[in-house]
């Protein structure tokens, strides 16, 4: 029985479900902490542990107290790694110098982009700077990569490393590699473009969310309450894609991507400058040493795309022409700011009923016991909802689940911000926080830490947060990011969770979208409280390639006129809101990798029994628990004999339609 079908039952004969359902009458405690306001207790004598409960962190100015403890701590080990015999001890070394430093940095990065308090996050971006600069001069550090070379030069100690140690030197050395280490006399140009870039990174990422504004005068009056108003004018800060007022999401596409020429100069200029680095290390472009190590190994085998492109266009024409009456009387008419909202019709109409009927079933409420009930049934986890101690959260509608197993005990923490408020970006994110490890100094395992970053709509007095089906397949996304950290249990800091390759980081996110529109996963939890992706990949690797003779804007023209099938707008420069090119530069394609082979696992271990404990031990112990510490291509090769390169490339075709 299809998903909608299903779901339609379940609607048309509810009084009989809901009698039949065990527990119906009330929500499990992980439901009723997303389906009710959370209560803070209201304790003036509690004391303040600081954020993710991090001491230093009660104000603002713990990160230069933090910062400051990092750094000390970062010369002890760098002259530990420098002086202790080259052995596991070495790269043990490595990993708890990185872990130091990342445990600042990384709750620093979400915090900059996160936190309501400017003063926080302003000193949160100092942070990154601080220690981003540090992170580069150690790359280059020539006496500590000398260390690492005499033990990867020695056979005979190499031969003593069990495969983890030895992967994850060698990831340590080619950390090194792309960072120049062998430049000798044009060592202090790479530096110098490293501590560059980290500017430029910050400047375009910061840049990409400032919202635009126009004067109120300009559009008309009765759309003034879809923008939020600042004076005389009104603040556009996202596209409106689910504006069902094609007028609205024109003007927002039109204001929000107006370009903005200083924005321009810092995008151009980043993509300059890595081209420099790329060509000063030894490659022939950016995307070559980005993607050197990751499941593509060069941009060529990328030319694929052009032809998905084509197959992608004519499947959203035919599916808009043929399923949905209305698009065909406008289908010339089609606008790049229909395409998102269009796709999320065309998604939404699976379920064949009105909004008003299904939404009811998928709150946030039950939608979070459907995941905790799924990650019962396949991993013997449980989500349990926690009180955060005073200071611990930066919002109050922030929740905080202990992810537990039955027999391992507590597993790591995941810290929920679901919902939209000013300041935060229109982005649903995973953030690590901190990274699983084995402590040797204490013999003890370090509990990984996250965040989900979603921008759900506010529960109102009358009903909890519902949510669209696109909501919710983003919401399992999400969370197959949390739980790839949750489950692994790697030795090392520097490949855990979803520190591997960035084409490999993607499948078990996508998976989890399999899991969120099986109709017999559906119906364990929805009860009544009461794409152009491709396109996207296509424009990355032509940034990051060898440069254009034209500006980045001419650049996306000509590409969108050529495969996106939708026309040009004039005076916007989408490219400028494109964040991704810092974290994904040259691997947005990664999100089309791993969903090939997150479509090819489903089929082999969960297509007949979503449900299945076997298969979700399997799943965690040959995927999820190495993190990064395997190839991944070993990984899909070696444990799911069928998954090849060949057989990767024909299910990206397949997959397309469901990727509308």
């Amino acid at each position: 029985m299809s998903a909608c079908r299903r779901l339609f039952y379940l609607v048309k004969h509810r009084s009989l479900w809901i009698h039949l359902r065990r527990n119906v009458t009330t929500w499990s405690p992980v439901g009723a902490a997303f389906n009710t306001k959370p209560h803070r207790r209201l304790d003036l004598l509690e004391k303040n542990v600081g954020l993710f409960g991090v001491p230093e962190l009660t104000c603002p100015a713990g990160f230069q107290l933090a910062t400051k403890t990092a750094l000390k701590n970062t010369e002890k080990l760098v002259e530990k790694a420098c002086s202790c015999p080259p052995g596991a001890e070495t790269v043990e070394t490595f990993d708890q110098l990185s872990d130091g430093l990342c445990k600042v940095a990384d709750l620093a990065d979400f915090v900059k982009v996160a936190h309501p308090d400017p003063a926080f996050r302003e000193a949160a971006e100092k942070t990154c700077m601080e220690i981003g600069t540090v992170v580069e001069k150690l790359n280059t550090n020539v006496e500590l990569c000398k260390s690492l070379k005499n033990l990867l030069d020695d056979p005979d100690i190499v031969a003593q490393l069990d495969p983890d140690t030895r992967r994850v030197a060698e990831l340590f050395m080619f950390d090194f590699e792309i960072s120049g280490i062998h430049l000798d006399d044009k060592l202090v140009k790479a530096v110098s473009l490293h501590v560059k870039l980290l500017d430029l990174n910050n400047e375009f990422l910061i840049g990409s969310h400032v919202p635009n504004r126009i004067a109120k005068s300009a559009i008309p009056e009765h759309l003034h309450i879809h923008f939020l108003k600042e004076g005389s004018f009104v603040q556009v800060g996202g596209l409106h894609a689910d504006s069902p007022d094609d007028l609205v999401r024109e003007i927002a596409y039109r204001i929000y991507l107006y370009p903005n020429a200083d924005l321009m100069n810092c995008l151009e200029e980043l993509l300059r400058c890595r081209y420099k680095l790329a060509k000063l290390v030894g490659y022939e472009s950016f995307g070559h040493r980005a993607l050197k190590g990751t499941m593509a190994k060069t941009p060529g085998s990328h030319l694929f795309f052009f032809f998905f492109l084509k197959k992608l266009r004519i499947v959203f024409l035919f599916v808009c022409v043929f399923h949905t009456p209305m698009f065909s009387t406008c289908l010339q008419e089609l606008m790049p700011w229909d395409h998102p909202y269009l796709s999320g019709v065309l998604r939404a109409e699976r379920f064949n009923i009105e909004p008003s009927l299904y939404s009811p079933y998928l709150s946030l409420g039950a939608c979070m016991e459907g995941l905790n009930n799924l990650f019962s049934q396949l991993y013997g986890v449980s989500l349990m909802s926690e009180h955060p101690s005073a200071g611990e959260v930066w919002n109050e509608d922030v929740r905080k689940l202990a992810v537990v197993h039955e027999s391992e005990g507590l597993l790591g923490y995941i810290y929920c911000d679901f919902f939209h408020r000013p300041d935060k970006p229109h982005q649903d994110c995973h953030f690590t926080i901190r990274g699983g490890r084995r402590c040797q100094e204490s013999g003890q395992y370090q509990l990984p830490v996250v965040v989900l970053m979603l921008s759900l709509p506010h529960p109102t007095k009358s009903a909890p947060t519902l949510l669209t089906p696109g909501m919710m397949e983003n919401l399992f996304h999400e969370m197959g990011h949390a739980m790839h950290s949750m489950l692994g249990r790697t030795r090392y800091q520097h490949v855990t969770g979803t520190r591997c390759a960035t084409d490999f980081a993607e499948v078990p996110s996508i998976l989890m979208e399999y899991f969120a529109t099986d109709y017999r996963v559906i119906s364990q939890f929805a009860r009544h409280y009461q794409t152009g992706q491709i396109f996207y990949a296509v424009l990355d690797q032509i940034y990051h390639g060898k440069p254009q003779n034209c500006s980045t804007t001419e650049t996306l023209k000509n590409m969108q006129q050529k495969f996106y099938g939708l026309p040009y707008t004039p005076n916007t420069a989408w490219q400028l809101r494109f964040s991704h090119l810092i974290g994904y530069g040259a691997k947005y394609y990664s999100y089309l990798m791993s969903r090939a082979v997150a479509s090819m696992v489903w089929k082999q271990c969960f297509v007949q029994d979503p449900l299945n404990r076997d298969m979700g031990e399997r799943y965690r112990r040959e995927m999820l628990a190495h993190g990064g510490a395997k190839e991944p291509m070993l990984m899909v090769e070696g444990e799911y004999s069928d998954l090849s390169h060949c057989t990767l490339l024909k299910n990206i075709f397949l997959f397309i339609p469901n990727s509308l």
